[in-house]
Formats: C-alpha cells, structure tokens, sequence
C-alpha cells in the first residue's frame, strides 16, 4: 500500500509540473526619444524580466517593427495609430494617452503674446506632413490667420533648434525637449504660446500627441500582461512627474540630450497614461479635427470603436 501511495504521488507531481503555467515571456515595447520614452524610463530601469524596451529615433522604425510584428506594443503619434489600424485592418488596439501637446511658439524677442500677433509673420515650423503641421495649420485656420502668416518648413527639429539657438530663426514651432534645448542655449529665447492651451481653447478636447498601441493579437492572448504594462507604466508615469532624480534618469537612458534639457522639459512634456473612456474621447476628438483637417493624416479614413483597448 505505501508502494502504490509513493507510485501515485510521483505520479501526480509530474503531472502537476507538466502542466503548470510557463512564465510569460517578456513583453517586447518600443518607444521614442522625448516625451514618450520619458514616461517609461523608470519601467527601463527595472531588471523585472517583465520588458524588453528598446528606444528608437524615429517613429519609422517602430512602424516597421511593430507592422512585421518583432514587437507587441509601441509608443507612436496619434495619427500614426489610426493610420495603422487602416493599413493592418484594424490589427491596432489604442491601449492608452502617454502624451498631450508638446508644441510650443518659441520667440527670439517679446512680440507674440496670442496667435492673433502672428498675423504678418514668418512662423519656422518642423514636423511637415505629420501632426505638428496639422495642428498649426488647424489653429491658424481656427483664428483667421491661414493667408497671413508665412509657414517656412525645416526638415528637422535638430536643424530648426539650432536656428533658434543662434538667433537666426525669429520665431520657430518646435516639440519638447528641443524647445528646453534652445532655452538652456538661448537665454534670450522665450516661450510665446503653449499650442496645447491654444487648441483647447479652440476645439474644447486636449490635443492627444502621443498614443500606446498594441496588436491586436498580443492584446487578445495577453491580457494580463497588458493589464500588468498599463499599471507599471501608470507607475513610472508618476515617478517621471515627481522624482527628484527623474531628470537624472531620463538623461542617463538618452532619451534627451542633457539633464539640464531634461529637467525643463518634463514639466512641459505633459506625461500622463490616460485609460478607458477619457482616453477614447480625447483621442476620437483629436482624430475627429485631423480627419476634417486633412484625411490623409489619419490614413484616409477614421478608425472604428474597437481601435480603442476597452
């Protein structure tokens, strides 16, 4: 009897190890430098075994790495995200807002105190074709302005930063951190106009900037595990706004060029992780002003309710 007892414990252990739950494998994130790697340094600190971060440039790099599917979840401009989901098929889930506007005028003088003192001026912008292009010129067109203010483009934020820099840009649209890069360069240079306050104050929704996505797959089969991201990011979201060494974190993950660079621009990046139903109806909002703006700014079309994570 103590034979058979043994036998059948044996028995039922490699059993229960046969079937026990393999670990989850690590969660394979990709994200930008600036505002939204910000909000998910503390998560790349972390030795969790939970993540695989990996920091790219350019949002063109994540597209493509997320369309071939080597991640699951990535951090891109709203646009791009309703652009994804018509280019997939809906094979995009909105998981959360990780950044509101992060556009500002910045002025080498002291003429511009509302957009209406544009009128006449030459604006230096970067961002053609992408969402800093389609929130300026649905500004401008909101106040009256699209004939009377000239739009020159420079390709890049690093080239348009540099003019302002040295004083021979006089006025510049630029995202964060660049601007805190010209401030800490230019003592001279000033923020004329906060584009976030700006739009609210012309549509009545938040100007939605930065977006997490997740294909739909992953989203489907790992709930848990998306569940278990948007709580660790919720958490480094909130150390990112309130750490005394949050400048110093960011800076040494590169996601900004300096920790004096840093340290301005956190408090301008407006770093959040917004969820659920205020997510969709900010986000549907901004999306809603893209798509009358310009269709093709969000892929033609404007994406169903399932783009958004319920």
């Amino acid at each position: 009897m103590k034979k058979t007892l043994a036998f059948l414990t044996v028995i039922l252990l490699l059993l229960a190890i046969g079937c026990a739950k393999a670990p989850a494998e690590p969660v394979k994130i990709a994200a930008l430098k600036g505002p939204t790697g910000m909000g998910i340094s503390y998560l790349m600190q972390e030795d969790s075994g939970k993540y695989n971060i990996e920091l790219q440039d350019a949002p063109d790099v994540v597209v493509g790495k997320f369309v071939s599917g080597e991640i699951d979840i990535a951090a891109v401009p709203i646009n791009l995200a309703a652009t994804l989901y018509n280019k997939t098929e809906g094979n995009v889930v909105l998981l959360n807002i990780d950044t509101l506007g992060v556009l500002y005028l910045v002025e080498n003088g002291n003429a511009v105190q509302s957009l209406s003192d544009l009128a006449g001026k030459t604006i230096y912008a970067s961002g053609e074709g992408a969402t800093p292009q389609f929130v300026l010129d649905y500004l401008l067109a909101q106040n009256g302005l699209t004939d009377q203010v000239k739009v020159e483009y420079v390709g890049e934020h690093t080239a348009l930063a540099a003019m302002l820099a040295s004083g021979e840009a006089e006025i510049g649209l630029l995202p964060e951190p660049f601007v805190s890069s010209v401030l800490v360069k230019n003592p001279n240079a000033r923020i004329a106009l906060d584009l976030n306050e700006a739009w609210e104050s012309a549509s009545g929704t938040k100007l939605v900037m930065g977006v997490y996505i997740a294909n739909r797959t992953f989203y489907n089969e790992h709930p848990d595990q998306v569940k278990e991201f948007l709580k660790d990011y919720a958490a480094s979201v909130e150390q990112v706004n309130s750490a005394d060494d949050a400048a110093n974190v960011v800076a040494n993950l590169g996601i900004v060029g300096s920790e004096a660079i840093a340290k301005q621009a956190i408090p301008r990046s407006y770093i959040v992780s917004i969820t659920g139903e205020e997510m969709k109806t900010d986000a549907s909002a901004v999306l809603q002003v893209l798509f009358e703006a310009n269709p093709a700014s969000v892929g033609g079309k404007l994406p169903g309710d399932d783009l958004y994570a319920e």
